[in-house]
C-alpha cells in the first residue's frame, strides 16, 4: 500500500503526500465526472450557463520536463515574472527518484524550489533552468525536522514582484499545521533570499496563515488570507499594506466591519466571504481589475472571480468554475485528475488568461501543468 492510498506520514517521508489525499482523492473520486462529458460547464453559485472553456497547453514539470534538475516531482509551481523577465516557478515538497518516494524511502525532499523559465512569454514558457543549477535547491533553509511521525515543511503561498524586489510568504511547521509563517525577500531575480519576518500560525483564528498578494497602482499591496488547512472551514479576511512596509508585521491594516460600516483598521478584521473550506488561493491585479482565483473543495473545483476593487463584495461576485475533477485517463479539456493550485501566470490578461494547475494522484503523477482558460468574465 503507498502513501496515496493509506495517508502515512513518516518524518523524511512526505507529509503533504498523505493529507492530499484528505483533500483531493477522496473529494475527486466522490464527484468524478464520465469520460463522454466532453467540457464540463461553470458551476458556481449565479454562474452563466455558457461553459467556461480550458485547455491544457503543457506539462510543465515532469521526469522529462524538470528530471534534469533532479525534481521530477514537484508541485504548486506559484509563477513569478523576475525583474531579469524570467518565469520562476516557485515549487512546494520537491523530490527526486523515478516515483514519488514512499515512506521510509530514499527522497531527496527538497521545499519551497525555484524552477525557471528563461522566456518568461506566458505563450512560450519551458522550465529550462532552475535555482541551483543541476540540483534544485530549497531557497530557504527547511531540514523537515520530524514532529512525531510528521516532519515540517516550507510551503509557498505566494511569491510576487514590487518594485524590482520578488518577496515570498512560506507556511511553516507540519503541514496543515502551521506553526508560523515567513516573509522573504530577493533581490537577485530569486537565486539568495532575505528572511523579513513572521507571524504566528493561530492570528486572526489561524485566518491569516495563506495569504496572498495583488499589488495594487496606488502605493498598496492588498492582502487576502484563509486557514491552510482543506478540512477546517475558514473565512476569508482582507488587509493592506504600503508597499513600502510589506516587511512589517504592524503595517497590515485590516478590512472590517465596524458600527454598521466597512472600514480600514478596524479593531479586528471581518470575514469578506462565506465561511468555507479553501484550498491554495491567488490574488492578482490586471487590466484595471482584481482577479481571485481558488481551489474550492465543496464541490471540487478550481474557480475565479473578477471584481472592479479589492473591497468589492465577494459575496454577491459571479463564481466562475475553470477547472472540474474527473478519473484518471478521462482528461479532457478542462476536465483534471486530481487538480489543485490554479496561480495566475503573469503576462495573463482576461482574453489570454492562463494559470499553474498542480495534480497528483499516485506517485507517477505528480506535476505542474499550464492551462489556459477562455470565457473568464
Amino acid at each position: 500500500m503507498t502513501a496515496a492510498s493509506n495517508g502515512k506520514d513518516a518524518a523524511g517521508g512526505y507529509s503533504r503526500r498523505g493529507l492530499l489525499k484528505i483533500g483531493i482523492g477522496v473529494v475527486a473520486g466522490a464527484g468524478m465526472v464520465g469520460p463522454a462529458a466532453g467540457t464540463a460547464m461553470a458551476g458556481g453559485p449565479g454562474d452563466p450557463s455558457s461553459p467556461t472553456l480550458a485547455v491544457k497547453v503543457k506539462n510543465l514539470s515532469g521526469p522529462a520536463e524538470t528530471g534534469p534538475f533532479t525534481a521530477p516531482w514537484t508541485d504548486l509551481g506559484i509563477p513569478v515574472r523576475c525583474p531579469d523577465g524570467t518565469m520562476l516557478f516557485v515549487g512546494g515538497d520537491t523530490f527526486d527518484g523515478d516515483h514519488v518516494p514512499r515512506p521510509g524511502e530514499p527522497s531527496d525532499w527538497r521545499a519551497p524550489v525555484g524552477l525557471r523559465s528563461s522566456n518568461g512569454d506566458v505563450n512560450n514558457l519551458r522550465i529550462d533552468e532552475s535555482v541551483g543549477g543541476g540540483h534544485a535547491n530549497s531557497l530557504v533553509d527547511e531540514p523537515h525536522n520530524p514532529v512525531g511521525d510528521k516532519a515540517t515543511t516550507a510551503i509557498p503561498s505566494d511569491v510576487f514582484v514590487v518594485d524590482g524586489v520578488m518577496y515570498m510568504h512560506l507556511m511553516r511547521g507540519v503541514i496543515y499545521d502551521t506553526h508560523h509563517t515567513d516573509f522573504w525577500r530577493s533581490t537577485d531575480n530569486g537565486e539568495s533570499w532575505e528572511y523579513l519576518c513572521q507571524w504566528p500560525g493561530d492570528l486572526h483564528g489561524g485566518q491569516f496563515q495563506q495569504k496572498t498578494y495583488a499589488v495594487a497602482d496606488d502605493g498598496y499591496c492588498y492582502v487576502l488570507s484563509s486557514v491552510f488547512n482543506r478540512e477546517v472551514a475558514s473565512g476569508m479576511l482582507l488587509h493592506r499594506v504600503r508597499k513600502e512596509r510589506l516587511g512589517d508585521p504592524g503595517a497590515y491594516e485590516p478590512w472590517g466591519y465596524v458600527d454598521g460600516g466597512w472600514r480600514w483598521n478596524a479593531p479586528a478584521p471581518t470575514t469578506v466571504f462565506d465561511v468555507r473550506k479553501w484550498g491554495e488561493i491567488c490574488f492578482r491585479a490586471m487590466d484595471g481589475k482584481y482577479v481571485l482565483t481558488w481551489l474550492n473543495m465543496d464541490p471540487l473545483s478550481i474557480r475565479a472571480m473578477v471584481f472592479p476593487l479589492p473591497t468589492s463584495d465577494l459575496t454577491r461576485t459571479l463564481e466562475q468554475t475553470m477547472i472540474l475533477p474527473c478519473a484518471p485517463g478521462q482528461e479532457v479539456a478542462n476536465l483534471v485528475a486530481s487538480p489543485y493550485g490554479g496561480f495566475v501566470v503573469p503576462g495573463s490578461t482576461f482574453g489570454n488568461f492562463h494559470i499553474v494547475v498542480s495534480q497528483w494522484y499516485d506517485e507517477w503523477n505528480y506535476r505542474i501543468m499550464q492551462y489556459k482558460v477562455n470565457m473568464l468574465s
